[in-house]
């Protein structure tokens, strides 16, 4: 029998009233809104919860925000945005009221506990979002690929992930794919399978153990940001070229020696990093990437500048032709 994944009580404060809510230390904030819904008539969206004076974002999970066991988060209601009755107050009055603080005990008894007993994987159908940063997983659970087309983002950074089967195709919404500081080699993603989920625009692969990127990327044509940095890559894929809707490039701290002209191709390119690379020079062809910003610039030219005046000081020293810099340097000596 499965274990009882671990949890946290949350302290909710709102309209005059504390709320305690019981939820996995792996919930995201927007689970803690769902089980909130019943227990306030406020939204999911007109809620906006704040704790330690920083607003929580929906897709983060709880941990990463650092809240935790025991912690006091505020939840402010949006006006309009509720059902039913209205929000449910401290200083609630009327019949309606009355009925409902007449049968809290009931849905404290038997409504709270029925949502928390969804299994994870039914409150991430219900969200849209696998938030499990940081959880010391070593492959990504099979319940994910079991969510089918109900998920839009897959967070799995800050974990010792080995591999992304070909079951990644089963995820025919996703959104983002954030796979960054994971133990990823170049065999160890099934392109094949991520090359099946064509509503993909971001996809984070820094901090791993890449050294090539294969053709196939090239078939993530919806792909509108690239993140590789920190890997050990070479070189980047002729086929990149046909990512039109690629609009960033976080390709940082590689070993990246030169870039195929069909760079220039990626029409949509407004931000690049390429800093701390080894790149000697830029292909013609990124002058066609008129909105281009390009972080590490300045490195890249000083070094293209040191190479150039080494090119020019031996072709001046081997043509014999006289060095009057050199002549005056001898006579103040």
């Amino acid at each position: 029998m499965e274990s009882s994944p671990p949890t946290i009580t949350v302290q909710v404060k709102f309209a005059g009233r504390t709320i305690p809510v019981e939820l996995p230390t792996s919930a995201s904030t927007a689970e803690l809104k769902l089980l909130l819904q019943p227990l306030t008539n406020v939204l999911p969206r007109g809620q906006k919860l704040i704790c330690k004076g920083k607003v929580l974002a929906d897709a983060a999970s709880l941990s990463s925000m650092q809240v935790g066991d025991r912690s006091k988060v505020m939840l402010i209601a949006s006006q309009g945005l509720h059902q039913g009755e209205g929000p449910i107050t401290k200083n609630s009055s009327g019949l309606a009221a009355s009925a409902k603080r007449t049968s809290n005990v009931k849905d404290n008894q038997t409504l709270k506990p029925e949502i928390i007993s969804k299994s994870r994987a039914e409150r991430w159908k219900i969200t849209g979002v696998i938030a499990l940063s940081g959880s010391s997983l070593k492959a990504v659970p099979e319940e994910v690929w079991d969510c089918g087309s109900s998920i839009r983002v897959l967070d799995v950074c800050n974990n010792s992930i080995e591999a992304i089967p070909q079951k990644i195709a089963a995820l025919k919404s996703l959104n983002k794919l954030l796979l960054t500081a994971n133990d990823i080699s170049d065999g160890g993603i099934s392109w094949e399978g991520l090359s099946c989920v064509d509503t993909l625009t971001v996809l984070s692969l820094s901090q791993n153990r890449l050294v090539t990127l294969p053709p196939s990327l090239g078939t993530l044509t919806f792909l509108r940001e690239l993140r590789i940095a920190n890997n050990m890559l070479g070189s980047l894929p002729v086929e990149i070229g046909l990512l039109k809707q690629l609009e960033i490039l976080i390709a940082n701290n590689n070993r990246i020696t030169s870039l195929p002209s069909s760079i220039g191709d990626c029409e949509s390119l407004f931000e690049v990093d390429l800093s701390s690379n080894l790149l000697a020079e830029l292909p013609k062809a990124c002058g066609n990437l008129h909105n281009l910003k390009m972080e590490g610039w300045e490195e890249f030219d000083e070094r293209r500048r040191q190479k150039y005046q080494k090119q020019l000081d031996f072709r001046v020293g081997s043509s014999g032709v006289f060095d009057e810099g050199a002549d005056d340097d001898n006579r103040h000596a």
